[in-house]
């Protein structure tokens, strides 16, 4: 992804109400999700969440793991493993 559109895809501009709409999950489920360490949406200065395209995109991977019947555990167990296989991908392309 290019440095704009990485930018545009990490900018957290959606509340709580239209991600849980968007991604057709409950309110208290994002809430949950944040609670377990699954995703951290950005806070504004008042403290409300605003969730990226970014944050929209690891839980609807969260959705489909709990779908194909992973628990919570083993979906942060691959989360993380994704991510730190993302930061290796972003420091060999940093090095070439």
């Amino acid at each position: 992804m290019s440095g704009e559109s990485d930018k545009q895809y990490s900018l957290p501009v959606y509340g709580i109400s239209v991600a849980a709409e968007l991604l057709g999950v409950g309110v208290q489920t994002l809430r949950m999700y944040e609670s377990r360490g699954l995703v951290a949406p950005a806070r504004t200065a008042g403290g409300t969440r605003r969730y990226s395209k970014r944050d929209l995109d690891r839980i609807d991977r969260v959705i489909v793991l709990l779908r194909d019947g992973v628990n919570l555990a083993g979906i942060a167990m691959v989360l993380n493993l994704q991510d730190e296989n993302e930061r290796l991908r972003n420091v060999r392309r940093d090095h070439k």
